[in-house]
């Protein structure tokens, strides 16, 4: 299908968009507003494999889009577009649901990479294995069937990048993985980004599985590292 929901109220940069990524061969559909892009999503039963959208625009912002998205979709892929370099606005894009985000100016090739890296991610999650496998941790049973993950019998919902850190770390217990091994094992050892995008990620799963996000049981940070994965089962001795 490889179908794109382009949302940019700048002509000029959204004609660009939509020229580059039809040539790498993706159906894209194009709106310039924050209100059209949620009707065309509602009104297409939300058929598309990736959405593009631009932060700053009049009336409902790429924020909001954003997040309005996410609650209809866990798995579509979302990156964010922005003229601004502030991290503040790499990291709400992030904690609100994005996958990724894009600086403007930005080329082409940068465009077309950043696509063509989530929309393998979000085809990866319709694929379905042979056989029901599953991974136990703790309370958590990850299904790589179903792609879900659940805790103490209840499923929690996360995004395809989510479940891909999580799934990374429950075939890593208790072991240390830095930030690079992280970054290069879910985005790809091309991703031009930096590795700040999987400290945004790690936080929000904090948020979804941990029952004191500001003091994790199962995510363990090591400072100056990465990040460890154990059951807690250390903290009911």
């Amino acid at each position: 299908m490889r179908r794109i929901l382009v949302c940019e109220d700048e002509d000029v940069i959204r004609d660009f968009v939509v020229i580059n990524l039809k040539r790498a061969g993706y159906d894209v559909v194009d709106v310039n507003c924050g209100e059209d892009a949620l009707k065309v999503f509602a009104s297409e039963n939300g058929d598309f494999d990736i959405a593009l959208l631009d932060i700053m625009m009049p009336g409902i912002d790429g924020f909001q889009v954003c997040k309005e998205l996410r609650k209809k979709s866990p798995t579509i892929g979302i990156i964010m577009l922005s003229a601004k370099t502030q991290e503040m606005d790499k990291v709400s894009g992030l904690m609100l649901g994005a996958d990724d985000y894009i600086t403007k100016p930005f080329s082409p090739s940068e465009l077309t990479a950043r696509i063509d890296v989530l929309y393998r991610r979000v085809n990866m999650s319709g694929m379905q294995q042979e056989k029901s496998t599953v991974i136990t941790s703790g309370p958590f049973v990850l299904n790589l069937k179903s792609r879900t993950v659940s805790k103490n019998g209840e499923q929690i919902d996360l995004t395809q990048v989510e479940y891909q850190i999580l799934e990374y770390f429950m075939n890593n217990q208790n072991t240390a993985l830095d930030r690079k091994s992280i970054l290069h094992h879910i985005w790809g050892d091309n991703y031009p980004g930096d590795d700040k995008i999987v400290d945004v990620n790690i936080r929000r799963i904090r948020m979804k599985i941990e029952d004191e996000p500001s003091n994790p049981r199962y995510i363990a940070t090591i400072w100056g590292f990465g990040y460890k994965w154990s059951d807690g089962a250390e903290d009911d001795r």
